[in-house]
Parts: structure tokens; C-alpha cells; sequence
């Protein structure tokens, strides 16, 4: 049968077995597609920004800065103006330090570093990251500070401990706080020496981390509101009915709070910001 003839094997396309003779990659942040399932931070990726898009933001960016810094000055002013300062060898008036600090270190320092990390897109991430870290850790001895100085001052007054719903507001809000900071720490920085290694893991954290930070801040102003109202009636006894000048500024020291409780959650979690604009979940981690 020499005149049969046997057919050769089709060569495979050159394509193909350059793909074959190609080792695969390690998932990276510069050459991985978005994940197939991944929701956008905005949802109208078409959407072209007006003027009025960019005046909401704008306008709610500002607002919170603004009533961040107002929390902490009207706070300063009640406690020299009304409350004599600060004097460590009187206790009643280093119980004074307490809710400066605590306000300080939980609305306005904490409020700027969720504030910073969700509008700062400017910058490199892991810039907006270690100023995020930097703004939390500020906060750290201010709200330690805080609280030896209101166990010391209830000490030596022989007043017991953790008997209010503020105390008791006071304590999970330490504990989510100090929770959250490890976590974000170790997550988002330490884990970052192994990054495509880590990458799931930390895309699983980022919604996680997100959500309860909102949580914190929002139990953090419900402490201050219910220790200043603690605080009002304590002091200031049946003449904080008779609507007098302390009265106000403690009243509006409380407003101000209620306003960063619906402000801030408002601002970060806003799905159609400009800073959110056309960036993926896993481009953040």
C-alpha cells in the first residue's frame, strides 16, 4: 500500500503554543483584571459629573470638617469657660480632661482619618493609608489619657465604676476601637510584605474593616451624647431646665455630634462620590 497516504498531525497555532510555553503569573494589582464579580464603589460608571454632583460633595466634605473641628472647640471652650479647667490635684477638675480628650481623640482625630481615607484619592494609597494609621494612632493616647484620668478622678471621690449606660457605652467602644486598629494594622500594613499572597484575605477584610469603623464612630458619638447629658444633669441639676447659658453649649456640643453621626456615615459610604469614581473594591486593598 504505497500509495497510501497517512494525513499529518495539524500543527498547533503559533499562538497557542506560545500560551502553552508561558509560565503563569501571580496575580498582581498592575496586571489582574477585576474580578468578574466585583461591585463597583459607583455604580453609574457612565455617569458624567455636573456641577451640582461636584457641589454635593464638596459641600459635604467641608460641613464635616468643619463641625470635626467645632466639636473639639466647643468642647475646650465649655470646660475652661464653665468648668474652671483643668487642675490634676483637684479631682473635679481633672475629671475635666475626660471629655476634651475623649472627643478629641474619638470624634475629631478618628472622624478626620475615615474622613481622609475615603476622599483622599489624590495621593498614593499607601500614603492615604499610613495618614489613616497616623490619624488613629494620634487618637490612641488621647483616649487612654481619658480614661485613667476619669478612673483616677472617680477614685478619689469614691464614685463606682461603670454604673451608667455611658460607662458601659464607653467600655464596647474601647474595645471595637482597639479591635479595629489591630486589625486594620495587621491586615492592611504588616500584610502587605506578602501581597499577592495575602490579596484574598485582605479583599474579604476591606468591606469588613469599612463597615465596623462606621460602627465605632457611630457608638463613639452615642457615648459622648450620653456622658455630656450624664455630665448636664449632674452639675448643672434642675437649672439645666431652665435653658441657661451652659445648658446651650452643652446642648449644641450634642447637636454637633448628632450632625458628625449622620454626616460622616453619609459622606464614606456615599456610593457616587467623585473619589469613588470608576475604581474597583480590589484596587483599594
Amino acid at each position: 500500500m504505497d500509495g497510501a497516504t497517512v494525513s499529518p498531525i495539524p500543527e498547533a497555532p503559533l499562538a497557542m503554543m506560545e500560551i502553552e510555553k508561558t509560565p503563569p503569573r501571580s496575580p498582581n494589582s498592575h496586571n489582574m483584571p477585576p474580578p468578574p464579580n466585583e461591585k463597583r464603589y459607583d455604580e453609574d460608571d457612565e455617569r458624567i459629573w455636573n456641577c451640582g454632583a461636584w457641589f454635593e460633595y464638596i459641600l459635604v466634605v467641608v460641613v464635616s470638617s468643619i463641625l470635626l473641628i467645632a466639636a473639639s472647640i466647643l468642647t475646650v471652650f465649655w470646660i475652661i469657660y464653665y468648668r474652671k479647667g483643668f487642675n490634676m490635684d483637684d479631682p473635679k477638675l481633672q475629671f475635666n480632661l475626660h471629655p476634651v480628650l475623649m472627643v478629641g481623640g474619638y470624634i475629631t482625630l478618628s472622624g478626620f482619618s475615615i474622613l481622609l481615607y475615603r476622599i483622599c484619592r489624590c495621593c498614593s494609597h499607601l500614603i492615604v493609608k499610613l495618614c489613616h494609621t497616623f490619624f488613629h494612632a494620634c487618637s490612641i493616647p488621647c483616649i487612654v489619657i481619658g480614661f485613667l484620668v476619669v478612673w483616677d478622678s472617680h477614685n478619689q471621690v469614691q464614685t463606682p465604676h461603670f454604673h451608667s449606660l455611658h460607662s458601659w457605652l464607653g467600655c464596647i467602644t474601647m474595645g471595637l476601637f482597639g479591635l479595629q486598629f489591630i486589625m486594620g494594622f495587621f491586615s492592611f500594613l504588616i500584610l502587605l510584605c506578602c501581597e499577592n499572597a495575602t490579596y484574598k484575605f485582605r479583599s474579604t477584610m476591606v468591606p469588613i474593616h469599612a463597615s465596623f469603623g462606621v460602627v465605632t464612630f457611630m457608638l463613639a458619638v452615642a457615648t459622648s451624647v450620653t456622658g455630656l447629658t450624664q455630665k448636664a444633669i449632674f452639675e448643672l441639676g434642675d437649672s439645666y431646665t431652665q435653658t441657661i447659658e451652659e445648658g446651650i453649649i452643652i446642648n449644641s456640643i450634642g447637636i454637633v455630634l448628632t450632625g458628625l453621626g449622620i454626616i460622616i456615615p453619609f459622606a464614606v459610604r456615599r456610593s457616587n462620590s467623585p473619589a469613588n469614581f470608576m475604581v474597583y473594591v480590589t484596587d483599594r486593598i
